[in-house]
């Protein structure tokens, strides 16, 4: 086997897991012996790259919560006690704990387990956790409701130091003084998010890594002062009794404590009996208490140690190279909005970027290195986000948000009463709208369609390929107001290259004229209605197709223009129902008939976009067929 970094080795093919294929069940690993601990921690790296490798998921966080996990675990009771996760992806180990090691080769598959915590998954998962920053919302609200019940489970919140830069979790941390019994709260600080953390609370935190030999130096003099008889004891005590000054001495600020929250740290997040002598002393308090782990993201994989961001998520790969198994093909939307920011950057110098934390996700990590003075990383913290965009707008910038649909929906009421009231021209690219795949119910980006439609001001665009998404963009910077590009997940579709109209402000697209059967689509569903209207012409139909550019109000002229020459109309979307373009072109036409491919009202679940595509008949070969029913 290969080194890593820190002298684990890595893993090639197989390993036998003697001490991990002794937990089966929750707990069991109150069986295991201390000294067997570590061999466990091991075992688990190795299962997780085997895991991963093949399943595709959250690597590298996973790889740097082993030991937290196992020592959380030899603590608490579960399921009857709470682990309450703040970002889900670093459950897997939790998973591999608590009976699901077997089905770990589903992780993110169709019918398989999720990548995020699930109650109806198992009932050691305490809550859903697929965003940042719930946890100690969360842990507050079961420790509560278990002193009004008078019940004694213990409640642990495991969050991330990317998470304290969110506006929730500082919520949070504000009211936990108002608890009067025991609450562990582990913050897991690798220094990280997805990329490196940002801002003023980062930075206090790495004030508190430095004091680790403050902390290493106390140990030492404590073992050293308890051997003097008679003596040692007391000069023990009373060093106790000044605590806090030493703290305040080389800790500046004191934050947690100073809110009320007692603080231990910072220790070795990959030492097992650390961690553990800080959760027994951490249990003896009636107040909420944090303790401070230092770990690295990635540990023991030395792809992952070196490059943690690539390695947050990923698909399968190569366990021995780190290499993807399946190279990628195409040009994918989020690098052709990279590729266009840059150009008219480079020609706007009043263009400038804000991101929540996700730089390289969105594709504005080459902004990031050219523009460094126009960019803005704000951490974990979409409200602060989109706010801090109107102001630069107001001030007369040109700012382009970066953004997930699915973390766009935590600052719907910024973009309300921020943005769209002033109608400050900001514009947002929305990627990953519609269906994600593999990472499920919390990331689908389904809902954006539906509740930007209730926002005045608002323009809202939908590009169908990445030809478009440049033209949308070039629009959306002389647009007097807010703009919305919503553009999916993948890869761009070259055969609609060739459709390629100027795009003018509440146009539509005919892509196609004929008659009688009227296909309509709106973004990633072109691809597919533009395959069912070939299909349908290979059987003597002469369908129209429609590109939908702009979702935001219904075009009712041009359907009923077609209305004329056509008696099937077919609309399909990768949005749920309620509150969709299908709706309410239907509500807005109630007397033309117009049949929805949509996704039903609800939550989906985890698949690739291909299955899920099939499983909720949003393939090309279900427009043909609903076409041809209705005509």
């Amino acid at each position: 086997m290969k080194a890593t970094a820190d002298g684990q080795p890595s893993v090639k093919g197989t390993a036998l897991m003697t001490v991990l294929e002794q937990i089966n069940k929750p707990d069991d690993i109150k069986k295991l012996p201390e000294d067997q601990l570590n061999v466990l921690a091991q075992e688990i790296r190795e299962y997780l790259l085997q895991s991963v490798s093949q399943t595709g998921g959250h690597l590298a966080s996973n790889l740097g919560i082993v030991e937290i996990t196992i020592a959380l675990h030899r603590y608490l009771n579960l399921p009857e006690d709470k682990l309450v996760f703040d970002v889900g992806h670093q459950s897997y180990v939790h998973k591999i704990l608590t009976g699901r090691k077997q089905e770990m080769n589903t992780l993110r598959q169709l019918d398989g387990i999720s990548g995020f915590p699930d109650p109806n998954e198992s009932d050691c998962d305490a809550f859903v956790a697929g965003h940042a920053s719930t946890a100690l919302s969360v842990a507050l609200g079961f420790a509560h409701a278990r002193d009004i019940k008078g019940t004694d489970e213990k409640i642990v919140a495991l969050i991330g130091d990317g998470s304290l830069t969110g506006g929730m979790c500082l919520e949070a941390l504000n009211n936990a003084s108002s608890l009067n019994s025991n609450l562990i709260i582990v913050l897991n600080d690798n220094e990280r998010s997805i990329s490196e953390n940002v801002g003023g609370l980062s930075n206090y935190l790495g004030k508190i890594r430095s004091s680790a030999r403050y902390n290493n130096a106390k140990r030492v003099v404590q073992k050293w002062l308890a051997k003097i008889p008679l003596v040692g004891e007391p000069l023990i005590q009373f060093i106790r009794t000044v605590k806090e000054s030493l703290k305040r001495l080389f800790i500046s600020g004191m934050y947690f404590e100073d809110l009320g929250i007692t603080y231990i740290g910072p220790i070795d997040g990959h030492d097992i009996h650390q961690i553990s002598e800080a959760i027994e002393s951490a249990s003896k308090f009636d107040a909420p208490v944090l303790i401070h782990c230092l770990t690295k993201k990635g540990k023991g994989y030395t792809p992952a140690m070196a490059h943690p961001a690539q390695y947050h998520g990923v698909d399968p790969f190569d366990v021995e190279t780190g290499a993807p198994l399946k190279e990628s093909c195409g040009t994918s939307f989020t690098s052709v909005f990279s590729d266009k920011i840059m150009e008219l950057a480079e020609k706007d110098e009043r263009i400038v970027a804000v991101t929540a934390a996700m730089p390289y996700g969105t594709g504005l990590y080459d902004f990031k290195k050219q523009y460094p003075d126009r960019f803005f990383d704000v951490g974990i913290a979409e409200e602060h986000a989109i706010t801090f965009a109107g102001a630069l707008a107001a001030s007369g910038l040109k700012p382009v948000v970066a953004i997930y649909s699915t973390f766009l929906q935590r600052g719907f009421d910024q973009l309300l009463n921020d943005i769209c009231m002033q109608k400050l021209p900001v514009v947002f690219a929305v990627d990953r709208a519609g269906l994600v795949g593999n990472d499920g119910k919390t990331h689908q980006g389904i809902f954006d369609e539906s509740f930007l439609a209730l926002m005045p001001n608002l323009t809202v665009m939908s590009p169908k390929n990445g030809l478009e998404l440049q033209d949308m963009l070039e629009l959306a910077f002389v647009c007097e107001g807010p703009v919305v590009i919503r553009y999916p997940r993948g890869k761009v579709d070259p055969a609609l290259d060739e459709f390629r109209q100027p795009v003018v402000m509440n146009e539509n697209e005919i892509m196609l004229e004929g008659h009688d059967i009227c296909i309509m689509a709106t973004g990633a569903m072109v691809s597919q209605a533009y395959k069912a209207c070939l299909i349908l012409k290979e059987e003597g139909y002469n369908p129209t197709l429609v590109n939908i550019r702009f979702v935001h109000d219904v075009d009712t002229d041009l359907v009923r223009r077609l209305s004329e020459s056509h008696k099937t109309f077919v609309m399909a979307e990768e949005a749920v129902y309620t509150g969709s373009y299908t709706q309410r072109l239907q509500a807005a036409l109630n007397d033309v008939r117009i049949e929805a491919v949509t996704l039903p009202d609800g939550f989906i679940e985890h698949g690739t976009i291909v299955q899920l595509r099939e499983r909720y008949h949003l393939t090309a070969q279900d427009i043909v067929t609903l076409s041809k029913k209705s005509s």
